[in-house]
């Protein structure tokens, strides 16, 4: 009877079973009638009723309505499957509980840690805590083939990350290495492969990603022979599809090697190989053509690539590229054809009216706010930028060629703008003209043109009137230079270049105070404007406000690193600070940027010799001399230097440079005398004095040291020499007496006038006897004539005209030593 009960229970259970499908509806079955849970009918069913009586002495007392509960007599399948009775002590399953001492659940899905009643010793334990903690996870078997292939493959890609992020910082030898290790944990990762015999599994991608990672990074590091290899392998594997690509990877190589005919080879050749499909990749190989084929000469073929481009897909740099060509064959008509060409191009981008916000709308204000600078905005800028900077460039280099002369050309060019989106830039033209006229030396037509710009709009009347001030400031019109400044600063006060040039005229006029608040004004305007920077400088300096100036030099030398101006003027700045250490590390940076310049060696030869530093001073002086040989002061220091260091016949060169560059002044022409006396050459010294008597008859000091001369070697000559001094003094004595005389009857009577010429004619004589009781007698050596040790101080006794020789280059170093102009001015602004 009881197999009997089970059987039929178990029927009516698989009666509900229904079999899975791929695609259930979740929502399927509320409406369902399960009759096993149909209690009506359980009094009338035999089969239940037996078996509550026969197992109803050992059960758990009922707690539920109805019996189809936890406790009820029935047993029940639920989703997980049918229940497991526990065995009874009649030898039969129990059906009102389960094993482990559980409860069974209420409903036919059990929730998970609850039951409704606890079997007897039980505790409630929901979280399931009393078994203890789970078991450790497995861990991998990192020993098995497959394991370890997946580690070496991560550790691959991780190599060609490495290696991408060290180029993206500049870190190219890195990068390189990198990409040389991952290329070796890939070949590794083969040989595993197929060792495990998984050859068949090889990740093609990631050989790849290999390759091309290294011959990009050989590229990078110029090593191109080794990223030409690299690059075959991946174009030679017929397993990679789309290798072919790499082909314009190896042309961009051989451009570099200037192995043009090469370079268009593979560029063809990867042309050949991308699908019409691709057009705008196909349009930039053909433009790289058309460039190699321009670096080679061969313009005809060059253009017949960018006529091709421009037909298909026309872009700016195309359109200026083929004018160049145009301009390099000299076909005008052509040429004219490429410029209209060149600013129809459309550029893509939208009208500036779109960002300039409207009064009614805040939702859209706030939008336009938001995209005014954004990325998007900024590279539509650019590009207009670019635009029309190709387009005044081109316009510039055909105006003097399409048409008999530039300024018909530039007109034809001025009425083609105007009449195209580019309206604005035809007043550009017409200053660009203007600067034509100026590098023609044709100052009046430049003036003229740019004067046709006082009744047109405020900026490019600014412009032209910059430019009128600066060109009436070089040629010294200093009143017509402040009247154009005032113009322009009148139709645009924020234009630093016409406050600069304000500034110039007020500084030329020496008022300094003035000319800084000019300058510091184009300073708030345009806080890079370098030249207005300068110039504060220099009028600081003017003011003897050094500290000033040295912190506008500090900061300007911060914007040019390598400005030898800059540079010149700390230096100098140093100097008058008395800090000559400073000022020979900055004269130091200056040659290291000019090493030829003359005047700033000098000024360090000058710096050491005042330190004391004889040999620094007179290597430095001696460069300056050798690529500046006509500076007086330089000369004069090292013919001094050699007479101090007792090398006389070495000074005589310098010397007899120096009379070759003022061949008026005596006291070179002496000075190379003195050499040859010095140095026992009394022969030579003799006939140089002779010399010097003939052009200079005159001349007192030249007579003495002939009568010296003469008596020393016993010359019959020495009494016509010595009759000459005293006349010459006689003349000297008597004109100076005349002229001290004028001097003393304006101030005094002619009575007192006439007792102190007397006077002084008494002195004067008894001066002149005196002089001559000096000269040696014909019996003493020359020699005993009181020689002097040549020091700092020394001053040489050929007589009172000659001037000492100086220690240093005394002339002062002024702001304007280099060629440049003393004032950064802005001469003609783009």
């Amino acid at each position: 009877m009881s197999v009997l009960l089970h059987n039929l229970s178990r029927e009516r259970e698989m009666e509900n079973v229904h079999l899975a499908v791929e695609e259930e509806d979740i929502y399927s079955g509320y409406n369902d009638y399960n009759p096993t849970f149909d209690s009506e009918e359980l009094e009338n069913d035999v089969g239940f009723q037996q078996a509550v009586r026969t197992s109803h002495g050992r059960r758990p007392p009922m707690t539920a309505k109805f019996p189809g509960t936890a406790i009820g007599a029935r047993p029940l399948a639920t989703a997980f499957g049918a229940r497991i009775p526990l065995a009874s002590s009649m030898g039969r399953p129990m059906t009102g509980a389960v094993q482990d001492g559980a409860a069974r659940p209420m409903t036919a899905v059990r929730a998970a840690g609850y039951t409704s009643s606890l079997t007897r010793g039980s505790t409630f334990d929901p979280l399931g805590q009393s078994k203890g903690p789970a078991p450790p996870l497995e861990g991998k078997n990192e020993d098995t083939p497959e394991e370890k292939i997946k580690i070496l493959e991560k550790k691959v890609n991780d190599l060609i990350e490495e290696s991408c992020m060290a180029q993206s910082i500049g870190a190219l030898q890195l990068a390189l290495e990198k990409a040389k290790e991952a290329g070796r944990k890939e070949r590794a990762l083969v040989r595993q492969r197929e060792q495990s015999g998984n050859a068949e599994h090889i990740n093609l991608d990631l050989t790849y990603s290999v390759l091309l990672n290294l011959a990009n990074q050989y590229a990078n590091n110029e090593m191109y022979p080794e990223a030409l290899n690299s690059y075959q392998v991946i174009v030679k594997n017929k397993m990679f599809s789309n290798a072919g690509r790499l082909k314009v990877n190896m042309a961009n190589i051989y451009v570099k090697q200037k192995s043009y005919p090469k370079a268009i080879k593979f560029y063809r050749m990867a042309l050949d190989q991308i699908s019409n499909a691709h057009k705008e990749l196909r349009i930039k190989i053909m433009q790289d053509i058309g460039v190699v084929f321009v670096r080679m000469g061969q313009y005809s073929d060059a253009i017949t690539s960018f006529e091709h481009i421009m037909s298909e897909s026309p872009n700016i740099k195309t359109g200026f590229n083929l004018i160049l060509c145009y301009y390099a064959i000299g076909d005008r008509e052509r040429m004219k054809k490429a410029f209209q060409k060149l600013i129809s191009v459309p550029l893509g981008i939208d009208d500036e009216d779109k960002y300039i916000p409207s009064n009614d709308d805040n939702d859209s204000n706030m939008v336009i706010e938001a995209i005014k600078n954004d990325k998007l905005h900024q590279m539509e800028r650019n590009l207009k930028v670019l635009a029309e900077k190709y387009i005044m460039t081109a316009a510039k280099l055909i105006a003097p060629a399409i048409e008999t002369s530039f300024a018909t050309g530039f007109d034809w060019c001025v009425d083609i703008v105007k009449s195209s989106q580019y309206i604005e830039l035809a007043n550009d033209l017409e200053i660009n003209k203007a600067i034509t006229y100026l590098r023609q030396k044709d100052f009046n037509q430049a003036v003229e043109t740019l004067k046709t710009f006082e009744k047109k709009d405020s900026r490019v009347k600014s412009a032209a009137a910059t430019n009128l001030s600066f060109l009436y400031f070089l040629e010294k019109d200093y009143d017509q230079a402040d009247r154009y400044a005032d113009l322009a600063m009148t139709a645009d006060r924020y234009n630093p270049a016409a406050l600069i040039n304000k500034g110039n005229t007020v500084f030329v006029k020496q008022d300094y105070e003035k000319a800084a608040e000019f300058y510091k004004e184009a300073l708030r305007n345009d806080s890079s404007c370098t030249e207005a920077l300068y110039n504060l400088g220099l009028t600081y300096k003017k003011l003897n406000r050094l500290d000033e100036a040295l912190d506008c030099f500090l900061k300007l030398h911060a914007i040019l690193r390598n400005s030898a101006q800059v540079m010149y003027q700390l230096a100098n700045l140093y100097e008058l600070l008395e800090d000559p250490q400073q000022a020979i590390e900055w004269l130091i940076q200056v040659l290291s940027v000019t090493h030829t310049d003359p005047q700033a060696l000098a000024k360090l030869g000058e710096l050491y010799d005042s330190e004391g530093d004889k040999s620094q001073a007179f290597q430095y002086y001696y460069e300056s001399f050798r690529y500046y040989p006509s500076n007086i002061d330089v000369i004069e220091w090292l013919g001094a230097y050699y007479i101090e260091t007792q090398f006389c016949e070495k000074a005589i060169q310098f010397f007899e440079r120096a009379t070759l560059i003022q061949p008026t002044q005596v006291k070179w022409q002496l000075m190379v005398a003195s050499c040859y006396r010095r140095s026992g050459n009394y022969q030579k010294a003799l006939e140089t004095y002779k010399d010097i008597h003939r052009k200079f008859p005159e001349n007192v000091e030249c007579l003495r040291f002939l009568v010296r001369l003469c008596t020393d070697m016993g010359l019959n000559e020495v009494q016509e020499y010595a009759t000459k001094l005293k006349k010459v003094e006689k003349m000297k004595e008597i004109r100076e007496q005349r002229v001290k005389s004028g001097r003393e009857s304006n101030s005094r009577g002619r009575r007192e006038g006439s007792a102190d010429s007397a006077h002084s004619s008494s002195t004067k004589g008894e001066r002149l006897s005196a002089k001559m009781r000096s000269l040696p007698g014909s019996n003493e050596p020359y020699e005993a004539s009181s020689p002097k040790e040549i020091d700092a101080s020394y001053v040489d006794p050929l007589g009172p005209q000659m001037e000492r020789p100086k220690t240093g280059a005394k002339r002062r170093v002024e702001d304007d030593d280099f060629a440049d102009e003393e004032l950064g001015d802005d001469l003609l602004p783009e």
